[in-house]
């Protein structure tokens, strides 16, 4: 005989709990457009099992040129939001530092906000590797911090030259994948490299990258998915060293 009680499904969670990569403050960058987004995105991010939010607004040049001082009221303004809604999550901020000009300008100024243990995340343009993208890295560990390159699952013109990853990797650049790679939202070559990254075992952090609730959607329909209970259990624990 059946119940007519169904079993109830466990809601599906991250395998982390502190997110190092997404676009939750609002009006800074093409992430949440105002105060309201952002809570609901939150809430969303909570339901996930995420509880501390390191963000990482846009620092790029001409298209987004944050400085703290750009950052610090819109932040303020999303923790009001918060607080009003009764959101309970630790939440802070760093930026995703597109390595160009203005990002050189703001190191020189001191302007740069890293991660706890001075984690820095770096990122390259999606057109080509910045020319000097070795001596910059190098740099920024002669200052004590430890870069870590964005979603380099994305940068297609490292696809036919994999050893690439090799060179990056070995001499301590650290990498961070995307949730929505491994999704497949962008498609399915940075899918297909995100993958090969885990296996090769050289991820060392995970982000969400989410600007909007498609983004969350998405990741929504992958955690109940037969590919993300494969693939979790090397996901678990990669933030935890922050």
């Amino acid at each position: 005989m059946f119940s007519i009680f169904k079993k109830k499904t466990k809601k599906a969670e991250l395998c982390f709990t502190t997110d190092i990569h997404c676009h939750i403050v609002p009006g800074v960058d093409d992430g949440s457009p105002d105060v309201g987004t952002s809570v609901e995105l939150v809430e969303r991010m909570k339901g996930w099992g995420i509880n501390r939010i390191i963000a990482s607004p846009h620092v790029t040049q001409e298209a987004f040129e944050n400085t703290p001082e750009t950052i610090a009221p819109a932040l303020a303004a999303l923790k009001s939001g918060l607080d009003a809604k009764g959101v309970d999550v630790e939440l802070s901020h760093s930026a995703e530092y597109r390595i160009d000009e203005f990002f050189m300008a703001q190191l020189e100024a001191g302007n740069v906000v890293a991660l706890p243990g001075n984690y820095l995340l770096v990122e390259n343009s999606f057109l080509q590797e910045p020319w000097d993208l070795d001596k910059t890295l190098f740099d920024l560990k002669v200052r004590g911090y430890k870069p870590i390159l964005a979603h380099p699952e994305r940068y297609y013109y490292y696809y036919g030259k994999r050893g690439r990853y090799d060179e990056l990797h070995n001499v301590g650049t650290l990498f961070q994948i995307n949730m929505l790679s491994l999704a497949g939202y962008y498609g399915k070559d940075e899918k297909m490299i995100a993958e090969y990254l885990l296996e090769k075992g050289y991820v060392d952090f995970i982000g969400t990258d989410l600007h909007r609730h498609a983004h969350a959607d998405a990741i929504d329909a992958y955690l109940a998915s037969k590919d993300y209970r494969k693939i979790a259990p090397k996901l678990h624990l990669l933030n935890d060293k922050l």
